[in-house]
Formats: C-alpha cells, sequence, structure tokens
C-alpha cells in the first residue's frame, strides 16, 4: 500500500512523527507537504493528498492540520473522496471497516502524538467490509454524484 500524506502548519510536527513511524514499518507514501511551521493553507494540501488518491497514485491518504476539521473538510469535496476524522481507534477501524474511508484526518492540536500513531496503525490494519456497508458506501456515491454537475 501506498499512501498519500500531507498537511498545513499545524499538523507538520504530527506529520513528522507519523513519518518517522511509516519509516519503521517499512510502509511507502508521498509526502504532499508542507515542510514547516510557517503558515499555510489546510486546503491546499487537502487537495493533493486527495487526487493522489483519486487518480490511482495512492490508495488511501492521511492529512492533518490543528484539528484535522477543515482539512477533512477540504479533502471531503473531492469527489470519490471519503475523509475521516477520527480521534479515536475505534472509529479509525471502523471509518475502513463500515465506510470504505480512503483519508483519515487528524489534529495535532487536539490529539496526542502516541495516540494518533495507534489511530494510524487501526486505520491502516482494518479493511473494508463490503456487505452490507457497500450498499451504504455507494448511496454516499451517489449523491456525491447528484451534487457534482
Amino acid at each position: 500500500m501506498k499512501l498519500a500524506i500531507g498537511c498545513d502548519h499545524g499538523g507538520y510536527n504530527l506529520k513528522t512523527a507519523i513519518l518517522e513511524h511509516l519509516d519503521k514499518k517499512g510502509i511507502e507514501y508521498k509526502d504532499f507537504g508542507c515542510y514547516s511551521t510557517e503558515s499555510c493553507d489546510y486546503p491546499d494540501f487537502a487537495e493533493k493528498v486527495a487526487e493522489a488518491i483519486v487518480n490511482g497514485e495512492c490508495e488511501r491518504g492521511i492529512i492533518i492540520c490543528g484539528t484535522g476539521i477543515g482539512i477533512s473538510i477540504a479533502a471531503n469535496k473531492v469527489p470519490g473522496i471519503r475523509a475521516a476524522h477520527c480521534t479515536d481507534t475505534f472509529s479509525a477501524k471502523a471509518s475502513r471497516q463500515h465506510n470504505d474511508a480512503n483519508i483519515l484526518a487528524l489534529g495535532e492540536r487536539i490529539t496526542g502524538v502516541g495516540l494518533a500513531l495507534d489511530i494510524v496503525d487501526a486505520y491502516l490494519e482494518a479493511e473494508f467490509e463490503g456487505g452490507r456497508h457497500q450498499r451504504r458506501v455507494d448511496k454516499i456515491t451517489e449523491i456525491e454524484k447528484k451534487y457534482s454537475k
């Protein structure tokens, strides 16, 4: 699996910790920035990560800002993206199993590094269960198609 990862200045330090974690686990990724704590705009990085997923360059993504909220809202504007803002391991696992979330969103200012790494692991280890959940994901896609004109 190849991950796309991106953040704004508010998520830079957590992104750095996550990249070290991914390196230790041997997980391939592409870093779409940002590359410092200098102020920048989260929609720019949300879009880059989301595009990498919808165009097939990467399978899944991780995006980080101060709270994880703004960057997840921005990513979810890209058709085909299901970004889940998670603050616990159960939600991260369920976002994959039940919602086929293709992006995990985290907030550096609200989630400590240790917990964030556990959330990343839960998200990466879980797989979509399909079945009744596929019907629901298909309905999400239909809503998206209806309003993406």
